[in-house]
């Protein structure tokens, strides 16, 4: 059998480089054939693409004559000859590499800008596998019609969690979907003892290593909230049946509850590996991909019930995902302008998602779900919060 095919987006960030940990591990199952990343490490993407013999690499930002440089020498200190990838340079970079011949598209760009790629993977026919959450949820019914049946295989962990367990029954023994947060470097604290938390506390996560924007976003529960909608758009299970429940050992990622009472878990130990091998596994799984749990060892699983006074942003992405439309696409842009606001000490943690909310109240969606609307929305709520903001003091 011939190892699959795999594109890589975003393989310098943490998807993209245990990505590669998953390859290197079963060279006898996938065989990387493109990368692509923003440009922010040239280096890294260098060593990645003689590592890997990619054929063909894309970055977004930088000078494609450095990165060609870069990988010469790369390639000359492993003794590889001949070694010249097609390199491809711009904002489409990683929709044209995402259009390379391949069986998986791993999409693990961060951010909105991955919707592009996102519909040019699906347009390809290969398997997408998605770490990308916001292209979903921006893109939602634009990126559902472009996608065959089964295209799309959940790589963050709670989907990838959530995918594994409906396997324990049918869509109409399905009573409801439970999402698990760790809840964050602050969990158990009060809305008014959130006011004053700094960047640096926000960082600090006590469970995943993840980029700013993403932990910053685990840490206001914004994460959780946009897991909600990509859990209601991937498995077509209504918003009032899909529930977060904080787990702070981050060992069970996910379950599903069925008519009968039966709740399905799936449970491991925090890594990332495992949901990026079964992503381009999928439907297999991949042997050793991560270690088990160990009972032999004493250990306790807590939950919690989700404070939605201190974290409203989960219900907030909710109502977001009810009105449709635009209103998902700005829920997101508006959240990431304001979490940059307040790593630049512009605004308070608790603004961020008062921020959002205010956005939200002030548009009024788009009559028809396309990628120029899509665009136009995420534009508008970029430019109004912006606004919002100008003035703001901390």
């Amino acid at each position: 059998m011939q190892p699959r095919k795999i594109v890589l987006l975003g393989s310098t960030g943490s998807i993209g480089t245990q990505a590669i940990d998953v390859v290197d591990a079963a060279p006898h199952l996938f065989e990387v054939v493109a990368l692509s990343a923003g440009g922010g490490n040239l280096a890294l993407l260098a060593q990645q693409a003689v590592h890997t013999r990619a054929a063909a690499v894309g970055i977004a930002d930088g000078d494609p004559r450095a990165l060609q440089e870069l990988i010469d020498n790369a390639a000359s200190a492993a003794g590889l000859r001949n070694y010249r990838p097609e390199i491809y340079s711009g904002p489409d970079a990683s929709s044209r590499i995402a259009a390379v011949e391949a069986d998986v598209v791993l999409n693990g760009i961060t951010g909105s800008i991955g919707l592009a790629p996102t519909l040019a993977a699906l347009k390809s026919g290969a398997t997408l596998a998605l770490a990308n959450k916001e292209s979903l949820i921006v893109g939602g019914t634009l990126v559902k019609a472009a996608a065959a049946d089964g295209q799309i295989v959940p790589v963050d962990s709670e989907h990838s969690a959530l995918a594994q367990c409906l396997r324990s029954g049918t869509a109409a023994e399905v009573e409801k979907l439970i999402l698990t947060a760790s809840g964050g470097p602050f969990r158990g604290r009060s809305r008014e003892q959130l006011h004053n938390v700094t960047p640096d506390e926000a960082l600090a996560h006590p469970t995943w290593d993840m980029g700013l924007m993403v932990t910053t976003n685990s840490a206001s529960l914004v994460n959780k909230g946009l897991e909600v909608i990509e859990a209601h758009l991937l498995f077509d299970v209504p918003l009032d049946r899909i529930d977060v429940v904080v787990h702070p050992q981050s060992v069970v990622h996910s379950m599903v509850q069925f008519v009968d009472g039966s709740i399905i878990a799936q449970a491991s130990p925090p890594d990332m590996r495992l949901p990026i091998a079964l992503g381009l596994g999928w439907p297999d799984r991949v042997p050793k991909a991560a270690k088990a749990c160990d009972w032999s060892q004493a250990t306790s699983w807590t939950f919690e019930p989700l404070d939605p006074v201190a974290f409203p942003a989960v219900d907030l992405a909710k109502d977001a995902a009810k009105q449709g439309s635009t209103f998902p696409a700005v829920f997101n842009a508006a959240n990431e302008e304001a979490v940059q606001a307040f790593h630049s000490g512009r605004i308070r943690f608790t603004d961020i998602v008062d921020t959002v909310e205010a956005v939200l109240s002030e548009h009024s969606g788009s009559s028809e779900l396309t990628l120029d609307s899509v665009l136009e929305a995420e534009r508008w709520a970029r430019t109004r919060t912006h606004d919002r903001l100008a003035t703001s003091t901390v």
